[in-house]
């Protein structure tokens, strides 16, 4: 009897120049990925047929700005893969136009869409890098609204390779919900669908023996869950939640990020995260991740993060 061909799942890796798209392909290489960068749009169709026909199961395309004049044609031809039953995943690595600039000028690179600058100064050759970055932006703004966008304005390498892997590891044809803590000091994240300021609970870090603790310490827990705000807000944003994710579940979203936000992101943002994956983790599929907790696990200070494209 003739076996079945194994069924392909595609990874498609798109956006900004120098927000990391290199290492999130490594990191689907790792996972056992056919990884093919910079691919012709042209070409996605004719690829995807090939590897159907070698039997191909777990395929990685990273397409970016570099094929610039073809780009209008990948969305249109993701809507065909998903018609032909293809299990496709869309990821759009992002950050900040500061963060880029950063990066380029860090790593003495040129960005795809720059103009010569030789004889310039360094501010109008900033001037030009800015303008690169934005006109890339608008360039990409389909590729973004259709996909699964990460923000690695100040995340780690090693970060984004686990985000990456967390993502690629979730069921294909459910929502799945990524809940984020975070610190409002080191900015808002660029990926968030939603945010809710926690600022205003009551904070663990004005008691002496919670200082030093997190939100997923078993003290700073009982502190928060003695807390009527705390239990209030809870409550708010998970029936917030549930009355809205079915509808954008309908509208064949695939993934939606609920960022929670409090002052150093340690302790009311990692709990309530926490408690909102156990209340929701029943219904949708669920995964967390705790911005400042793991740049902490990884060595501070902070690094401007993934440099490469």
């Amino acid at each position: 009897m003739k076996s079945k061909a194994p069924e392909l799942q595609i990874v498609l890796i798109t956006g900004m120049s120098g927000s990391g798209k290199s290492v999130a392909l490594h990191a689907l290489e790792d996972a056992g990925f056919f990884c093919v960068d910079n691919l012709p749009p042209e070409l996605l169709l004719p690829f995807v047929a090939l590897q159907k026909k070698h039997q191909a199961s777990r395929v990685a395309i990273a397409v970016d700005i570099r094929s610039a004049k073809s780009l209008p044609l990948v969305p249109a031809q993701l809507a065909t893969l998903r018609q032909q039953g293809v299990m496709l995943k869309s990821l759009f690595l992002d950050a900040t136009t500061a963060t880029l600039v950063r990066r380029y000028s860090e790593t003495r690179r040129k960005h795809p869409l720059s103009q010569s600058a030789s004889g310039h100064s360094a501010r109008e050759q900033r001037r030009a890098l800015v303008d690169a970055i934005e006109l890339e932006r608008e360039l990409l703004a389909d590729l973004r609204e259709q996909a699964h966008v990460i923000d690695t304005s100040i995340i780690r390498p090693s970060q984004l390779q686990g985000y990456v892997k967390s993502l690629i590891a979730t069921p294909d044809q459910q929502l799945t919900l990524v809940f984020e803590s975070f610190a409002f000091k080191r900015g808002v994240p660029g990926d968030a669908d939603y945010v809710f300021d926690v600022r205003m609970l009551p904070n663990p870090h004005y008691e002496p023996e919670l200082r030093h603790l997190t939100g997923q310490d078993a003290p700073v827990a009982a502190f928060l869950q003695a807390q009527a705000e705390v239990a209030q807000m809870l409550e708010h944003i998970e029936t917030f939640l549930n009355h809205w994710l079915d509808a954008l579940a309908r509208d064949h979203r695939s993934y939606v990020t609920v960022a929670i936000g409090c002052t150093g992101g340690q302790h009311r943002s990692v709990y309530l995260v926490e408690q909102l994956v156990r209340l929701l983790g029943d219904k949708w599929v669920t995964l967390k991740r705790h911005r400042e907790l793991e740049l902490i696990g990884a060595g501070a200070p902070v690094n401007p993060g993934p440099a490469a494209s």
